[in-house]
């Protein structure tokens, strides 16, 4: 759903040039010194990059999920960190509080998260509760007007910068399952909130991720959000089923980078006495390239399209996050081996982002557990129960 399609393809023209005008010639420097920039950040801010899905009477652009998909297609045609950097804030870090939020949590916090003021974090993963999420230890005991949280989290994008914690945490210790689990709103500098180092990587330089630790670390209760308990594991997979759809759309940039510059070089290198893109077997590669991707692009609008209209998108939102980020994987290998032993220099910029996209395959539901959700979800539709 296009608001207004005239105004939102100006938009579209004004971060494409944005895009490979400032954060291109960037990646770079990016790489090399794992951050990106200050007065970077400021112009992704001015570019109202932090609030593209925030509704608008909070300072955001109020995005619908087909807006959003288009522009994470353009945004995350440069390195990863750069939409790392804002995709919190716009996606997994206010998602929860935009869905379940109270008006007086929303007020408070989605104004700083839209403007890029506060930057969002979304702790759900532990060291014993990745792929199996209920099974998270870290608990949260009521004391008066307060919640005392306990417990580590692992794998948390932006952490070691983050300003807002969204934190999914046990507040029914009877209950071990999704019933028993709620979320908080922790504000850094909250005694017994501390971050880790941030972990050295095989890729996605420039963005921050550590542990997260809660050491009898005293939240107000107000900061319950929906002013609930046993509901944080429903507005977890509320977060994550929208995730899914844009962080589908976030594969696809790389995916079009890449065989953009693959391109380039097939046709302007010479073997055999003439152009690489002369050769079948590559024009072969470009093809499997270019199928995926536009294969990849329909499934995303297709199913933002549905979400946007009101749909259960749960299974599609799955298929999608699956797809893309194998479709990626396989994009990033091909185009690789298009370059040939240029392609294991560092020096092309190819083999970063080979590394980079390996992780879409893990982070936000492995394949794997892709695979099993939508097995499941279709033999229900079809009338069977599986067990585990």
């Amino acid at each position: 759903m296009l608001r207004d399609p005239e105004s939102f393809t100006l938009f579209l023209d004004s971060l494409r040039r944005f895009v490979h005008e400032r954060l291109v010639p960037q990646e770079k420097q990016v790489a090399q010194s794992d951050l990106v920039p200050d007065d970077l950040v400021r112009e992704m801010a001015d570019q109202n990059m932090f609030g593209y899905s925030i509704p608008e009477e909070y300072g955001g652009l109020g995005m619908t999920t087909e807006e959003l998909v288009l522009a994470a297609m353009e945004l995350s045609q440069c390195s990863v960190a750069f939409r790392a950097r804002v995709g919190t804030n716009t996606g997994i870090g206010s998602e929860g509080l935009v869905a379940d939020g109270t008006p007086e949590q929303k007020q408070r916090y989605l104004p700083e998260l839209a403007s890029g003021r506060m930057t969002g974090s979304f702790a759900l993963t532990e060291p014993e509760a990745g792929s199996d999420a209920t099974a998270l230890q870290t608990s949260a005991r009521r004391e008066g007007d307060h919640y005392v949280l306990n417990g580590t989290k692992c794998f948390i994008t932006n952490a070691p910068i983050a300003d807002l914690f969204t934190v999914m945490a046990r507040t029914d210790p009877d209950n071990p399952k999704a019933g028993g689990i709620s979320a908080f709103l922790v504000e850094r500098g909250t005694p017994g909130l501390s971050t880790g180092h941030p972990y050295e990587k095989m890729g996605q330089a420039g963005s921050p991720v550590s542990e997260v630790h809660f050491d009898h670390c005293r939240v107000p209760a107000c900061n319950l959000i929906g002013g609930v308990e046993g509901m944080g594991f429903k507005t977890a997979m509320k977060v994550l089923n929208k995730q899914r759809i844009h962080l589908a759309a976030l594969c696809i940039g790389p995916a079009i980078r890449m065989l953009d510059e693959a391109m380039k070089f097939v046709g302007n290198r010479a073997q055999f006495g003439q152009p690489l893109m002369n050769f079948q077997l590559i024009q072969a590669m470009i093809a499997d390239c270019k199928t995926d991707i536009e294969t990849a692009k329909a499934l995303v609008m297709q199913t933002a399209r549905e979400r946007d209209d009101g749909k259960d998108v749960a299974m599609n939102a799955s298929i999608c996050k699956y797809f893309c980020s194998e479709m990626c994987g396989r994009v990033a290998d091909r185009c690789v081996q298009m370059f040939g032993g240029y392609g294991y220099i560092a020096d092309f910029g190819i083999e970063r982002f080979y590394r980079d996209v390996r992780l879409f395959r893990l982070y936000e539901g492995t394949s794997q557990i892709h695979q099993l959700n939508i097995a499941r979800l279709t033999l229900k539709n079809a009338g069977f129960e599986p067990g585990r």
